[in-house]
């Protein structure tokens, strides 16, 4: 093997070497956010009535960015101890705090 095929092979074995790191950290990253994703859906599910979550559900379809910003918002009221004794919220109790919201 000649010096420039040889240092074509390292070449390639770098890239390839860098090509599955980022792969690695990409599935990695997917992996967080499906957890992330799934943490979010059962705190919902104990903060939200059916109904509830079926309104918030319809926001999604429509503003996600302001659904996002409600279930951070309800997850922080929840883990502050503000929705004590009102879990789960009725579609009604959510419509009102998503007034008081926007």
């Amino acid at each position: 093997m000649s010096n420039e095929d040889e240092e074509l092979e390292r070449i390639r074995r770098e890239k390839l070497a860098q090509i599955q790191q980022q792969a690695t950290q990409e599935e990695l990253v997917k992996q967080q956010q499906q957890e992330l994703e799934l943490k979010k859906y059962n705190l919902m599910r104990q903060i939200l009535s059916q109904e509830g979550r079926q309104r918030l559900e319809n926001i999604k379809l429509v503003k996600p960015e302001f659904a996002q910003m409600i279930e951070l918002q309800l997850i922080q009221l929840f883990q502050t101890g503000r929705l004590r004794g009102q879990i789960p919220l009725s579609d009604e109790q959510f419509k009102k705090l998503l007034e008081q919201l926007t």
